[in-house]
């Protein structure tokens, strides 16, 4: 989510403990509205009373939830706090989850009433979710920071036996879950690929549960991230939860120029962007 830094203006006259405030005040408004640009199903005649909505809706679900993202299969999601839970929450924080069955390492993207109203737009109440354990501790981070290491040393290894074994796969991540209960492989590839023998000799390897995950293009462009040709982060890898059918029509619709060139984006397919001008797509 998008912040604003108050921090080169002057107040003589405030206190630091006003100027937080102000600052803090100042990114609740502004985050409703990036989120109203970006929704798409968020009523825009909100946007004029904003300020009364973010502090007065009320909420479908009474739990206390935050919007997380882990490098995993669960990508970006929303993370339950139990009740007991005492200790503060912040935005960049790395925490510990649970599912029930696996256990995984996530970074706090949202907290507070914008998770709530993102809910609420989104229609979900009371599903099952993840639960956080912790926030990460001294002995966590060095755990997380082995498996970081390992999954960088399983690359070799990977590609080592993916050209034994005369697959075309191109692998984009690998990702350990933190209880190292299961190894992931992302990769593409133009077809289905028959890798029962790889992920044999994979599971031999490494002796945990190996999972190997086909995605596709614009997937890869998310997960890799990157510079846009507006100069902005990809639109996928910061606040599109998922991806639409982005048909030539658009185009045409809009009377821009038809070259792939210059509509295309990064992963080749056409820019996500091409439909946030277009009413029914708001």
């Amino acid at each position: 989510m998008f912040r604003i830094d108050l921090a080169f203006l002057k107040f003589p006259n405030l206190t630091t403990k006003d100027k937080q405030q102000i600052q803090n005040r100042t990114n609740e408004i502004f985050e409703f509205k990036i989120y109203d640009l970006y929704s798409d199903t968020i009523v825009k005649s909100e946007c004029d009373t904003c300020d009364s909505n973010l502090t007065s809706f009320q909420t479908w679900d009474e739990r206390n939830i935050i919007e997380v993202e882990s490098e995993g299969f669960w990508g970006r999601h929303f993370c339950e706090i139990p009740e007991n839970y005492d200790r503060q929450i912040s935005v960049g924080d790395y925490i510990v989850e649970t599912d029930g069955t696996a256990t995984d390492v996530a970074i706090v993207r949202e907290t507070g009433k914008m998770v709530n109203l993102k809910r609420n737009k989104m229609g979900l109440a009371n599903e099952h979710l993840p639960v956080l354990r912790r926030v990460f501790t001294n002995k966590d981070m060095e755990r997380y920071k082995q498996n970081l290491m390992d999954e960088k040393a399983a690359e070799p290894i990977f590609r080592e036996l993916v050209a034994k074994h005369n697959l075309e796969m191109k692998l984009i991540n690998i990702h350990y879950q933190f209880d190292r209960k299961k190894l992931y492989f992302f990769y593409t590839a133009d077809g289905r690929v028959d890798f029962r023998e790889l992920a044999k000799d994979l599971a031999n390897q490494f002796r945990t549960r190996i999972e190997l995950r086909q995605i596709g293009v614009r997937d890869e462009a998310q997960k890799l991230g990157g510079i846009g040709t507006c100069g902005r982060e990809f639109c996928c890898s910061t606040f599109l939860k998922s991806f639409k059918r982005i048909p030539t029509q658009m185009v045409m619709e809009q009377n821009l120029s038809v070259s792939a060139s210059k509509l295309s984006g990064p992963c080749g397919k056409l820019k996500c962007c091409l439909s946030f001008e277009l009413p029914e797509n708001n």
